[in-house]
């Protein structure tokens, strides 16, 4: 481990004076909502944005993971491009991409079985692995294609997912099935992915939907590419990005009239819908941040997005490590509440503020912790 500055990291802050802090911020946010809706203090009582939808259609849960993918493939334009510049040889790139892929997707694991480690159920796919795979598919794409190339790429996966999940037919369910557990993409981690699924007969980080959310990515990338350009003024750039991000919105609407918008399934329509929400929010945050330098109030984001993956694996293990002290404030001030999903919420924040004090340690002694 090491510590270096965001163009050479994908998860930590460049102390530039052309810095957008909009895009720290906004990863810091996305990580924040993340642990909010993954440690309620007890999973019988919250709120349902803070839950992801059954099946078909989207919460505000459900724009968390896509957002964070969407940075990172930001993230890559940005830092990348910085390494190139400096005379890194692709080659060189190659091995450092394919190694911090490994070192993500090994995090990923080793969290999918804390603190227990019973390997009889160990879980293969998880959200550190998809980000991993998606990394490394993005990174390969920007060293070896230009911009349009990625748009072209990004469009024709898109496209062809969609084929394949309502042509391609399932044995015992027949085509077009979009059920859980019946469609095409949970029959192929049915045969290919060894150990134990999230939900026993599928896996909303299964194998085949890894296609669209490298498209996830590539959004990201392409909102890079245009905050990249030096010829356009920032200003110029917010007012595309919101632009572009309105219509990606609108167009994943549509989408899901006749291809559902599905986070579990990681439909196309799930992401443009997403790509265009992320795009916007970013093009907000730009505005007030790097345009009108309101950054006062961005504290703890930028703490929190400037050792990202820290974060992520402290608010991951943190749960287990209180579970006694959990289990005490479900029978006090959950169970016992005039308003249980309040208080369930509650705890939630409660470990966010705990994640929060090594983060900012960290932060405030300037170490950005990279894997």
């Amino acid at each position: 481990m090491s510590a270096k500055h965001l163009a050479e990291d994908l998860h930590s802050p460049v102390k530039e004076a052309n810095r957008l802090l909009s895009l720290d911020a906004f990863r810091g946010l996305t990580i924040i909502a993340m642990i909010l809706v993954n440690t309620p203090g007890s999973w019988d009582y919250v709120y349902a944005p803070l839950l992801h939808a059954e099946w078909h259609g989207v919460t505000p849960t459900d724009y968390i993971f896509p957002f964070f993918i969407f940075i990172v493939g930001v993230s890559i334009v940005l830092s990348y491009k910085k390494m190139l510049g400096r005379g890194a040889s692709k080659g060189k790139l190659i091995v450092k991409t394919i190694k911090r892929a490994t070192i993500i997707f090994a995090i990923g694991i080793f969290l999918g079985l804390f603190p227990d480690f019973n390997f009889s159920e160990i879980r293969i796919p998880g959200v550190l692995q998809r980000i991993a795979l998606v990394f490394l598919a993005c990174a390969l794409l920007y060293l070896y294609s230009n911009w349009r190339q990625q748009a072209i790429i990004g469009a024709v996966l898109l496209l062809a997912y969609w084929g394949l999940m309502v042509l391609v037919p399932v044995p015992e369910y027949g085509a077009g099935v979009l059920e859980p557990g019946k469609n095409l993409a949970a029959w192929i981690d049915s045969l290919y992915i060894p150990g134990s699924m999230w939900q026993g007969t599928w896996d909303p980080e299964g194998i085949l939907s890894t296609i669209p959310a490298i498209v996830t990515g590539i959004t990201g990338m392409l909102a890079g590419r245009l905050f990249s350009d030096e010829t356009i003024s920032l200003s110029g750039k917010i007012q595309l990005l919101f632009v572009g991000g309105f219509i990606a919105f609108a167009l994943g609407s549509a989408w899901g009239w006749i291809f559902p918008v599905n986070k579990n399934l990681w439909t196309s329509s799930y992401v443009m819908f997403t790509a265009g929400l992320a795009a916007m929010t970013w093009a907000t945050l730009s505005y007030f941040m790097d345009v009108r330098g309101q950054v006062k109030w961005t504290g703890p984001a930028l703490a929190f997005g400037s050792n990202a993956i820290t974060a992520y694996a402290i608010g991951s293990m943190l749960p287990s490590l209180v579970q006694p002290v959990n289990d005490w404030y479900v029978g006090a001030f959950v169970q016992g509440a005039g308003n249980p999903k309040a208080a369930s919420l509650i705890w939630a924040i409660l470990i966010i503020l705990l994640c929060y004090i090594p983060i900012f340690i960290l932060y405030k002694r300037r170490i950005f912790i990279k894997v």
